[in-house]
């Protein structure tokens, strides 16, 4: 039965993945086919050759580092919905966390799943109400000057700061090393992707965890 789960899973999240590519893709070819207009081959080559180059490795290395934190079928999901670091990644963790299940395995496999996929839904309606809702109000409570600015540009912070003190307060001893790690790599590279600097900063992690076990302090 457990083979049989994971082959749909991959069945119809590989389905699912490219056919939200290709929709992706049908817009600019839409477009051009109703515009008439297409981009010249050697123009859009000398920039694809540069963008490739960086997300292809970010795309590698975020499949290795979601994987083993959300699952097969959290990652499929992910992958199709979006906004992963900022929603389902902590979305995903948490629900683990007050399941008190462990992720990769098969409890872990399915809460992972159904709290990303609850999440995309609930996300999805609350930004339709809240985009018919505020849209009035709105560009006044973003603008510069506004009373509630500072509030939304500090909301991944608050968000990530939330979910992290948990896990820093019980795992206090494997904090210090990927935070110190983190905080390296951005001085000498800000523009780091989230993605490529979750990666390395899990790897510092791991590495940690065992340093650690070697010495017996864990």
């Amino acid at each position: 039965m457990q083979k049989n789960y994971f082959d749909k899973v991959h069945r119809w999240g590989i389905l699912w993945n490219i056919g939200a590519l290709l929709m992706l893709l049908s817009i600019p070819v839409a477009v051009s086919v109703y515009f008439n207009a297409w981009p010249e081959i050697n123009v859009l080559w000398s920039v694809l050759s540069k963008l490739m180059l960086l997300y292809w490795v970010t795309a590698v290395i975020e499949v290795i580092t979601y994987v083993p934190m959300l699952g097969a079928g959290g990652t499929y999901l992910s992958f199709v919905t979006g906004n992963i670091t900022n929603l389902k990644l902590p979305v995903g963790l948490a629900a683990m966390e007050n399941a008190k299940v462990r992720a990769n395995t098969e409890e872990g496999e399915v809460v992972s799943t159904i709290a990303i996929g609850v999440s995309s839904i609930t996300t999805t309606v609350i930004i339709a109400v809240g985009v018919l809702a505020f849209a009035p109000v709105l560009p006044y409570i973003t603008a510069e000057g506004s009373a509630f600015k500072p509030a939304f540009e500090w909301v991944l912070p608050a968000l990530f700061g939330a979910l992290g003190a948990s896990y820093f307060a019980k795992h206090w001893k494997l904090v210090p090393l990927p935070v110190i790690i983190g905080v390296i790599v951005l001085i000498f590279s800000p523009t780091m992707g989230v993605g490529t600097l979750m990666f390395v900063t899990i790897v510092a992690a791991v590495a940690g965890v065992g340093v650690l076990y070697k010495l017996k302090w864990l």
